[in-house]
């Protein structure tokens, strides 16, 4: 990699490290605002229950039902943005894993091909301290991303508990 690549790939690093980390603050208060909305849509619609046990003739049926749909369309969401999120990881993993295969397999020749024990070491030392580098970052980035699948999956479950909510104050 030449100094050039190596400062754009920090510089992508860094802007997405910090995207992840605001999504993970988001998802914070959303986890918040959530169990509000949660507790609110809990309490009404167990006096909707209720009140279609007291006089099953009037029961609110249409509200009684969604109160499973919206959950299987919510998690179903949820679980297909999570499931494309890890798929994206993977291939960000699978792609790291076969770029360092690349750079060891360079660097291995070059250590055959050196002309003196000393450059052999000056080598050896440059793919090792790179590593580090492209390591370090390489989990500082996967732990922000898993942040961010975390987000994008309460993100359906997070909307639909906030709409039920607003929709059951009367």
């Amino acid at each position: 990699m030449t100094a050039q690549t190596q400062l754009d790939r920090f510089l992508s690093d860094t802007r997405k490290v910090g995207r992840n980390a605001r999504s993970a603050a988001s998802t914070a208060t959303a986890s918040g605002e959530m169990m509000q909305a949660a507790s609110d849509v809990i309490a009404a619609r167990l006096e909707i229950l209720a009140a279609g046990l007291a006089n099953p003739a009037k029961a609110d049926l249409a509200e009684m039902s969604l109160m499973s749909s919206e959950k299987v369309e919510a998690l179903s969401a949820s679980a297909a943005t999570l499931a494309g999120n890890l798929g994206d990881l993977g291939a960000r993993l699978s792609q790291s894993a076969s770029d360092e295969l690349a750079l060891a397999s360079k660097a291995a020749s070059s250590m055959a091909h050196a002309a003196s024990p000393a450059a052999f070491a000056a080598v050896q030392y440059d793919y090792a301290m790179g590593w580090w580098g492209r390591a370090a970052g390489q989990m500082l980035i996967l732990n922000t991303e898993w942040l961010k699948a975390q987000a994008d999956a309460l993100k359906p479950i997070h909307d639909t508990a906030v709409a039920n909510a607003k929709r059951l104050k009367r």
